[in-house]
């Protein structure tokens, strides 16, 4: 985290821990009827009459996670809501409301953390989602943000993972590869700048890419999207770690295989042109990159008319029997076994 030396820093120990979460969530309203209360109080107290509750967590670990020497804290506090409200939305459920934990070191001053919480009501305005609580506490190891986010989906709407048939089709929204693109921008302009701290990095070529790692959004609208259109998935997925590691997880549980199309997987140009500047491959970038947040899912070939030139949606393979295997179909129509090799949260390296 770079440091401005005119800027005040007030410290946490002023304030106490109920004094900063009072501090950090004063300006944060209650939208939806099925937050009875919010922060305030021991817990949180939700009706949601007789819908299906949707409820899921991320922990994210500077260091691990992010990096504060690129990362802006207004945007991390704005991605940490965003990885949450995928997750909510991949179950085909509508996001309401999150709890934010955090734990930071005596190197953040009050100051970062009111930006932190700006991101975090950002993301809450954008989404119409409430914050109905979480815990503050102290950490020797930087700073760890806990988001649990929470939904509602009507009974037998929910989308698994488990429940892709075959001769489904496999359809994925957006474009794929920009943010992990986004993070290889970034690094690079910090080695520069570690060099010569005097560089100015021009980043204008790089626009989309880099907006796709710092500021992602949840795919809320394709949702809606698919509701309009009258589609159900069959199963569903976000695009966190990867797209072959999603594409392995459908098959894994739903007990089938599937063939991915090469020259289907929708690439944006600039994802295109500056994996010609890093010499890497656009289609490993796009399999094994991750962040992206896109949904990834399974429809009936009975709904292909409803989904056909939609320009959010593109169809990129379909389901096939378990024994087929998992394969990659490449340009040249050779199948190629697709292996994870996305992101591992365990992996040290």
């Amino acid at each position: 985290m770079i440091e401005d030396k005119n800027q005040p820093r007030t410290s946490l120990s002023e304030l106490g821990e109920f004094g900063l979460i009072d501090h950090l969530t004063k300006n944060f309203k209650i939208n939806h009827n099925s937050t009875i209360k919010g922060v305030g109080d021991d817990g949180a107290i939700l009706n949601f009459s007789n819908r299906q509750i949707v409820v899921t967590t991320d922990l994210l670990v500077e260091g691990v996670h992010f990096d504060l020497s690129y990362m802006p804290l207004k945007h991390l506090g704005y991605k940490a809501v965003m990885v949450n409200l995928s997750d909510v939305y991949a179950m085909n459920g509508a996001a309401t409301q999150i709890t934010v934990s955090i734990a930071v070191s005596n190197r953040f001053p009050l100051e970062a953390l009111e930006e932190l919480y700006e991101g975090i009501f950002a993301a809450c305005e954008a989404y119409n989602v409430d914050l109905i609580g979480g815990d503050t506490t102290s950490s020797t190891k930087g700073l760890l943000i806990s988001i649990t986010a929470i939904g509602e989906v009507e009974k037998g709407k929910a989308v698994y993972r488990n429940t892709a048939k075959q001769n489904d089709l496999l359809v994925v929204s957006g474009d794929l590869g920009g943010a992990y693109l986004g993070l290889q921008v970034l690094e690079r302009e910090k080695q520069v700048f570690e060099v010569n701290p005097n560089s100015q990095p021009d980043l204008t070529d790089y626009t989309y890419l880099i907006e796709r790692q710092l500021k992602p959004e949840a795919r809320k609208d394709i949702v809606k999207l698919l509701k309009e259109l009258e589609v159900k998935p069959t199963a569903m997925i976000d695009i966190s770690d990867g797209l072959s590691s999603e594409i392995l997880h459908i098959c894994k549980q739903s007990k089938v295989g599937c063939n991915l199309y090469e020259e289907k997987i929708p690439l944006d140009q600039q994802v295109i042109s500056t994996c010609e500047e890093f010499d890497l491959n656009s289609t490993t970038v796009a399999l094994s990159g991750g962040e992206d947040y896109e949904l990834l899912f399974t429809i009936s070939p009975n709904d292909f008319p409803k989904i056909k030139g939609n320009p959010h949606l593109t169809v990129i393979g379909h389901i096939t029997e378990e024994s087929e295997g998992v394969n990659l179909v490449t340009r040249a129509n050779q199948k190629v076994a697709l292996t994870a090799q996305g992101w591992n949260a365990l992996n040290k390296n």
